[in-house]
């Protein structure tokens, strides 16, 4: 039996290297594609000239296209590596890369100043001068970015009695021959992915600071790197599903597809106990889809019991169902943006602008000035309770919020009976009233915030971003981003600065132990760091 069953985990194992195997290969045949089909769009530009500035945007999207599938096609053989391995049948694979040369700087350049020296004595005006020393200032100065050439030698040692020869392990590198360094590699991934900067503008600028490295390059640097800090992203997204209470939210990425534009979504979930005085640090989970049906919210929550802070997004209607497993989700309703359509017709400020530039002035309504007052009489209430415990905010919503409360559902209920079914205040109204339970939820549970904004605030930088990369180059772009925005925005989040966390991350995971990964979570890292320098 025991053999049997051997046999069997070996020939799955077979199966599941083929498998890995052919998708390698697939993707460096699109990978291949992508390539060829840039060099004829760059050949035709230079043969004809651009027509017209879509042809420069054409090529723009080629070369994002290139590095999206660059990208996968590394991770897939990293993949197809790691299951071989754990075969004897089938061949490993190894990508046909085009034989590229990466050029470094032979030295880092030095400035020394000296100032012109006198040609006569200051004393009797003698010219008959020799050196007899000098004295050097030092000054500090900043470079904005400087590069080197690590050199990292192993040497051959030969046994004189049995002629075998000894040479020390290899390094671990993140990148397959170790072309780049983690500091580099998590420059390009924080450049990209946090400050929005796409690959193909990337090494423009490395090539006009003396260092040269091709596209398809810094985009296996980027698979690879996905690769190796895919562990950390699992641990932050079992941090995260673990909270008591969660800010979801999600928003728009355009992405490529074919012969258009597609509109995808990112969706995030936070983590986030400040506000009731927890312990916990907070952290934030990203995910991709190309659409936006509630199958995906469900698919990501699908482990998760507790609060969810969110909007009525009928997507999340199956979450809160009470006979959902493994528990019911508890919904927590935002009243900021419950307060938007009301304070968009009693803005005071606006309709003033508009007056002064001449244009059309907004109908400023009673009713929506009124409702708006008392949902910022609670936000004040709520300003005063921050950071205290869950019992003591609970005790002064009770005391204070909780008639404010009541008399608003009331002034809602008698206006909403003077007016149409289709007015718009009516129809603001009745969002509120509608999800009634939802939005009185923070009375009796002080865990609950009264708006969603830390999850729109880590939605931000998407938001920001969209105006320089303009759209993902394909749904493994996408989840690939995600990720990314995971591990960046969870560092911001505690006050670690991203590009610094992930090159010591880079540079350490790999000799790590795995039962002590959690060290290198960003909340954990910066207490590592700090012992370090102290014991230094």
């Amino acid at each position: 039996m025991r053999a049997q069953a051997r046999e069997a985990i070996a020939e799955k194992d077979a199966v599941a290297a083929e498998l890995a195997v052919a998708q390698a290969m697939r993707s460096e045949d699109l990978a291949l594609i992508a390539h060829q089909k840039l060099r004829i769009a760059k050949l035709e530009r230079q043969i004809y000239g651009s027509s017209s500035e879509r042809s420069a945007r054409l090529t723009d999207q080629l070369e994002l296209q290139l590095e999206e599938l660059e990208a996968s096609a590394t991770e897939d053989e990293i993949a197809a590596a790691l299951t071989v391995a754990k075969t004897t049948t089938v061949a490993a694979f190894t990508r046909k890369r085009p034989a590229q040369r990466t050029t470094f700087p032979e030295h880092l350049p030095r400035e020394r100043v000296v100032i012109d020296p006198p040609t006569a004595c200051d004393c009797c005006g003698g010219a008959r001068l020799r050196k007899l020393g000098e004295d050097v200032t030092q000054t500090l100065e900043v470079i904005p970015r400087s590069w080197k050439v690590i050199e990292t030698v192993r040497e051959k040692f030969t046994c004189r009695d049995c002629e075998t020869i000894s040479q020390a392990p290899a390094p671990f590198h993140v990148i397959p021959r170790g072309w780049a360094g983690p500091s580099l590699l998590a420059m390009i991934l924080f450049e990209k992915f946090g400050q929005h900067q796409p690959l193909n503008r990337q090494v423009e600028r490395y090539a006009r600071e003396g260092v040269p490295i091709p596209l398809s390059t810094a985009a296996d640097a980027v698979g690879a790197g996905c690769v190796v800090l895919a562990p950390l992203l699992r641990r932050i997204e079992a941090y995260v599903m673990a909270a008591e209470r969660l800010h979801g939210d999600d928003t728009t990425v355009p992405v490529q597809a074919l012969g258009k534009c597609a509109i995808g979504r990112c969706w995030t979930y936070v983590r986030d106990d400040k506000p009731f005085g927890g312990p916990d640090p907070p952290a934030a989970m990203f995910y991709y889809s190309r659409d936006r049906k509630g199958e995906h919210p469900q698919a990501h929550l699908v482990a998760y019991s507790g609060v969810l802070q969110a909007d009525a997004f009928s997507g999340y209607t199956k979450l809160y169902e009470p006979q959902r497993q493994p528990g019911p989700i508890q919904e927590a309703a935002c009243w900021a943006h419950a307060r938007r359509p009301f304070f968009a017709m009693a803005d005071l400020e606006e309709n003033a602008r508009r007056k002064a530039a001449g244009k059309k002035e907004i109908v400023i309504s009673p009713i929506a000035m009124a409702i708006v007052r008392r949902i910022d009489a609670l936000f004040e209430i709520e300003r005063t309770i921050n950071g205290q415990s869950a019992g003591e905010r609970q005790a002064v919503r009770h005391a204070l919020s909780a008639p404010l409360v009541a008399e608003l559902q009331a002034y809602m209920l008698e206006q909403r009976a003077k007016l149409s079914r289709g007015h718009d205040l009516a129809k603001a109204m009745t969002y509120i009233l509608k999800r009634w339970a939802a939005f009185t939820r923070f009375l009796d549970d002080g865990r609950v915030c009264l708006s969603n904004n830390a999850a729109e605030r880590a939605l931000r930088g998407i938001a920001l971003g969209r105006k320089s990369w303009l759209f993902c180059g394909s749904d493994r772009g996408g989840e690939r981003a995600a990720a990314m925005y995971s591990l960046i925005v969870t560092a911001k989040m505690n006050d670690v600065d991203p590009q610094a966390w992930l090159a010591d991350v880079l540079a350490r995971i790999a000799a790590h132990p795995a039962h002590r990964l959690d060290e290198l979570l960003p909340w954990n890292w910066r207490s590592i760091v700090e012992s370090k320098d102290i014991a230094a």
